[in-house]
C-alpha cells in the first residue's frame, strides 16, 4: 500500500492511503467522494464500525428531520421556512443520496427560474402585474378612507 506524503498531490499530510492502490484503497474508479461507502460523509472510524455507521446515519436523519419540520413549521410563522427545509435537505445530503439528487433538482430548478426572470419580456410582465397590483390595493385603500376614515370596522365606534 502506498501512503500519499507529497503536498503536490493533493494530501493534507494525514497519511490516509492512496485511493488507487488496489484492496486498501478504494481503487481507480472511487469517484469524487475518495471511496467512502454510499457518499457517507461520516469520518473514518465511524465508518470501520457498522453498527456505529448505521448510529451515525439514524443521527444524521434525525438532525435533518428535526431542522425540516422546524422550516415546516416557519412556512406560515415568521421566518425563512423554505431556507430551514433546504437546510435540513443538506444535513440529509451528506448520507443518503436521494437528498442529494432532490437538492440537484432544486438548484437546477432554481437556475432555470432564475434565468428565466432576467428575461426582459419577463421582467416587463412582472414589473406591469406589480405596478398594477400596488395601483388596485392603493386605490382600494383610497375608497375604504374616502368611505370610512381611519375608524376600523371590528372596533364598533360608530
Amino acid at each position: 500500500m502506498t501512503v500519499r506524503n507529497d503536498k503536490t498531490a493533493g494530501n493534507t499530510g494525514t497519511g490516509e492511503p492512496d485511493p488507487s492502490d488496489g484492496p486498501g484503497g478504494a481503487g481507480p474508479d472511487a469517484g469524487a467522494d475518495g471511496g467512502r461507502g454510499a457518499g457517507s460523509r461520516a469520518p473514518a472510524f465511524v465508518r470501520r464500525s457498522r453498527a456505529l455507521h448505521q448510529a451515525w446515519r439514524v443521527g444524521v436523519f434525525t438532525a435533518g428531520l428535526a431542522v425540516v419540520v422546524l422550516g415546516v413549521v416557519m412556512l406560515p410563522l415568521p421566518g425563512p421556512g423554505w431556507v430551514v427545509i433546504f437546510l435540513g435537505m443538506g444535513i440529509w445530503a451528506t448520507e443518503f443520496g436521494w437528498a442529494r439528487s432532490v437538492l440537484r433538482w432544486t438548484r437546477r430548478k432554481v437556475t432555470e427560474a432564475a434565468h428565466r426572470a432576467m428575461d426582459p419580456r419577463v421582467r416587463r410582465r412582472n414589473l406591469t402585474v406589480t405596478a398594477v397590483g400596488l395601483a388596485v390595493l392603493a386605490g382600494a385603500g383610497g375608497w375604504y378612507l374616502a368611505r370610512y376614515g381611519l375608524a376600523l370596522p371590528w372596533s364598533g365606534g360608530g
